[in-house]
């Protein structure tokens, strides 16, 4: 028997946020899209997802408000998707999800650091600028790989890009991956 995709018998705000981000794969593709992933078949080739569910888990999160569809081709008609600024409100979660999983989850240890672009010092385990003092937006976050991390388990294009210094919500650079 097939799980469900609801909880409608929950009366609770995190059950009807886990009808969206909660089935396998969807916080990974949001995850991708922090990173700058935004065409289909880079998030195909990142997470190594069947076609069929990656199309099915956009289609979610593009209804739910999460994503958006904007075309970057026309012939034939080709989209990308992009958080909206309810997708951007998942920074946070997605961040401190991470995180536990680093400390709980992973025996190797963070294998990205998460800085605050304008300041350069290391996001605390909650998204805070330990020398502003604030919590830090997506636009204003740069990731790079751990100094203590192994060469990257995956060789796919966008993973050899996310090998470099990049600011999250900039689209990833595959011309210069290769």
């Amino acid at each position: 028997m097939a799980l469900g995709t609801d909880y409608a018998q929950q009366d609770c705000s995190l059950a009807r946020a886990l009808e969206v981000v909660g089935e396998r794969w969807s916080l990974l593709i949001v995850r991708d899209a922090f990173y700058g992933v935004t065409r289909f078949n880079d998030f195909s080739a990142h997470l190594d997802i069947p076609r069929a569910v990656l199309t099915a888990r956009l289609r979610l999160l593009v209804t739910a408000g999460v994503l958006r569809k904007e075309p970057y081709r026309h012939s034939p008609t080709r989209h990308s998707y992009v958080l909206t600024e309810a997708g951007r409100e998942l920074w946070l979660p997605v961040y401190v999800l991470a995180r536990w999983g680093e400390r709980h989850a992973s025996d190797k240890g963070p294998r990205i650091v998460f800085s605050h672009a304008s300041c350069d010092a290391r996001l605390d385990p909650f998204g805070t600028c330990p020398d502003c003092h604030r919590l830090i937006p997506p636009d204003e976050v740069m990731m790079q790989p751990s100094p203590g991390a192994t060469a990257p388990m995956r060789k796919d294009p966008v993973s050899r890009a996310l090998a470099r210094p990049h600011k999250l919500l900039t689209p990833v650079d595959l011309e210069t991956a290769a």
